[in-house]
């Protein structure tokens, strides 16, 4: 049996980066990855390929030019997945090498297999049926399997037409038409991608706006955003039934509507990888959405166990992945390093447009009874939104009445997912819109927005304490 200070179970940004902090401080550490290849979810099937896909239906359709030179491009017709996906395979292969690289370089052991628990100290590696099975020790292990998409119950996966947030990278050609099941990150990301390629594109979801996490306005201007691309967006409604024919797939909504199409997306979340794990031999329980439940200090019930990333839920994200991972290795072996995870982080959501937000919205002031004034800049006034073509985009910025202090940043356009960090600088030091308004920004670019949205706060401040208390 060989023996470490640490194994992680998972190659996605929170094992690799896990790893890695503990190797670079001179632990000996093994990686147990169940693929053939490293990277998780984050590389090879979410994070990375749905991001390249969107870059890469922008190339395709033109979608930028036809503000920017007055020409109406459509994709062609004889647009192939080869051609579709081309790019995405590389990006993923490149960032998979690099992944690969940074083990090496940390002379962490990879081991690929299908990891269990044996005891608590002690994980069991099946390679294959003509290899032997692999017993590892170690003082410290690190959870970090990610998640798997969550497929309904009713529906049969069986039509190779049918696919989920994963399985959608192997379709084998370009349908004309698709449903896409949810409007969560993943299934606004693709119903925008595949509404810019110009597919007829049906995006179902059973709330009553998309992403409740962003702020209303936001949100309600993704929506729209969604329409100009000729999206059918059918809020409040429910897939109750799928029949596959030989023509189509038809699909039957909760209102008795049924429609015709091509393929169907099924985006409806995701749930933790954890089957198999044989936690119950260990005392480590898991929620009926097969996540992990730890403390702050990334711990399981198990206190040299430890959890981090999509498997231990909210907010699943790759960038606040890597850093769980960081803090938990630096409590394992403590480390004197990074003592938690920032509290405040950014999400950004890769649609067409992109949009980001950090900190409050409009409507969490309200349930929290906080007195706050909005400022708001327009792309369409701004010299770099209107070289670029992009004349839709806003930047809003949420601060308190009565001290100007920042509380979120919401932007939506070009370059959303970049510029949000400005915000976000601010936030985190407790600034106030005027750091805004004192600091130079370049000319022309997108970031000028801030001063001019906080200018607009400005006026808005002083509107309301003219009014009547």
């Amino acid at each position: 049996m060989t023996h470490y200070d640490l194994i992680v179970i998972g190659s996605g940004p929170a094992g690799e980066k896990g790893a890695a902090q503990a190797a670079y401080f001179g632990k000996r550490v093994a990686i147990v990855e169940q693929a053939p290849e490293v990277g998780g979810t984050g590389i090879n099937t979410g994070t990375i390929p749905s991001k390249t896909l969107r870059e890469t239906a922008l190339y395709f359709s033109g979608l930028h030019q036809r503000g920017l030179y007055g020409v109406d491009h459509r994709v062609s017709k004889d647009l192939t997945v080869n051609d579709f996906l081309y790019r995405e395979r590389e990006v993923v292969r490149s960032l998979g090498s690099l992944v690969l690289q940074n083990i090496e370089r940390h002379h962490i052991d990879l081991v690929h297999g299908r990891a269990s628990f044996e005891d608590p100290h002690t994980i069991r590696v099946q390679r294959g049926e003509r290899q032997q099975d692999l017993l590892l020790h170690a003082d410290v292990i690190l959870i970090a399997t990610g998640s798997v998409p969550s497929r309904p119950r009713n529906v049969s996966f069986d039509d190779p037409r049918l696919y989920d947030s994963d399985t959608i990278l192997r379709m084998d050609q370009m349908p004309r038409s698709i449903a896409v099941v949810g409007a969560g990150v993943i299934g606004c990301e693709y119903t925008t991608i595949f509404g810019a390629l110009g597919l007829e594109v049906t995006l179902v979801d059973g709330r009553d706006r998309l992403l409740g996490f962003l702020d209303g306005e936001i949100s309600e201007r993704l929506k729209q955003h969604m329409e100009a691309l000729d999206v059918s967006v059918r809020l409040g409604e429910e897939v109750t039934q799928v029949q596959p024919r030989p023509d189509a797939l038809y699909v039957t909504l909760r209102s008795g509507v049924t429609m015709s199409v091509d393929c169907v997306l099924f985006a409806a979340g995701r749930a933790g990888n954890t089957t198999g794990l044989g936690l119950e031999k260990v005392g480590i329980p898991v929620n009926d959405r097969g996540l992990i439940n730890v403390n702050e200090r990334y711990q399981t019930l198990v206190s040299h166990i430890y959890a981090a990333g999509d498997v231990i839920g909210f907010p699943a994200l790759a960038a606040t992945s890597m850093e769980q991972a960081r803090v938990a290795m630096v409590h394992a072996f403590d480390l004197k390093y990074k003592a938690r995870v920032a509290p405040l982080f950014p999400l950004a959501v890769y649609s067409i447009p992109e949009v980001a937000m950090v900190g409050e919205t409009e409507e969490s002031c309200r349930g929290k009874s906080i007195d706050y004034c909005v400022g708001r800049a327009y792309y369409r006034q701004n010299a770099r939104g209107q070289i670029a073509g992009d004349l839709n985009g806003l930047v809003k910025l949420v601060f308190r009445r009565e001290d100007k202090k920042l509380l979120g940043v919401h932007i939506i356009g070009l370059s959303a997912s970049e510029l949000v960090h400005i915000g976000l600088m601010v936030l985190q030091t407790g600034g106030t819109i005027d750091t805004f308004i004192d600091s130079v920004f370049n000319y022309p670019t997108v970031g000028e927005t801030y001063k001019y949205a906080a200018y607009d706060g400005l006026g808005q401040l002083a509107a309301r304490d003219r009014q009547p208390r």
